[in-house]
């Protein structure tokens, strides 16, 4: 397995809605288990393909004792009218150094395909549902960052834009380069880290 290079934001594959998973080989095979590796060595809860380099829809994730890889994702929120909503912080792998508060609806059913193209579908609470919904945005060339709200959107893309950020983001390349042998954009905020990173209880 290989550990892969996590792109950041400004990189257009993360603005690139993903193509549909059409081919569930073994190279389909070998990358969910590179981005399983990837995921693990930075402590991450999910990683989606655009975020190192694959345009495929396809993401992995590992929550607690939930562990596993969605190809061509759809995301149903449960709860209809009454649907509850969790009211946690997220950060991004593609993002580094940064989190903010993101509502987001706290159960959802994903349905998709497994890595041999078997149906699939999951349900998810709390930190799961958010990483369902995390990943999935990412396939459809959304950050989080873009679902933010007011001032919180504001001040996401004022740091984005300061100097500083890009000097912190190449810090944490060089950081994960020299720990690894490879290069990442991961980082992490409230000692955490979330296919992205965590705040308030994403971990």
């Amino acid at each position: 397995m290989t550990i892969l290079a996590v792109r950041l934001v400004g990189d257009p594959v993360l603005r690139t809605p993903a193509d549909a998973v059409t081919r569930f080989d073994d190279t389909l095979a070998k990358l969910a288990a590179d981005m399983h590796e990837t995921m693990e060595e930075v402590a991450g809860v999910g990683l989606a393909g655009p975020q190192v380099g694959v345009s495929l829809r396809i993401f992995t994730y590992h929550v607690g004792e939930e562990r596993g890889t969605v190809c061509n994702p759809v995301v149903e929120v449960l709860g209809g009218a009454d649907a509850r909503i969790d009211h946690g912080s997220e950060g991004c792998l593609s993002v580094p150094g940064l989190g903010f508060p993101l509502d987001r609806p706290a159960r959802v059913r994903v349905s998709g395909q497994d890595i041999t193209g078997a149906p699939l579908e999951l349900e998810g609470e709390g930190l799961l549902a958010r990483c369902f919904q995390h990943e999935t945005d990412h396939l459809g060339g959304t950050l989080y960052v873009d679902k933010l709200l007011g001032e919180e959107r504001k001040r996401a893309w004022r740091a984005i834009r300061e100097e500083g950020f890009e000097a912190n983001a190449q810090s944490v390349l060089q950081e994960r380069a020299g720990a690894v042998g490879s290069a990442f954009g991961g980082a992490s905020f409230g000692g955490s880290a979330f296919g992205a990173a965590a705040q308030g209880g994403l971990k």
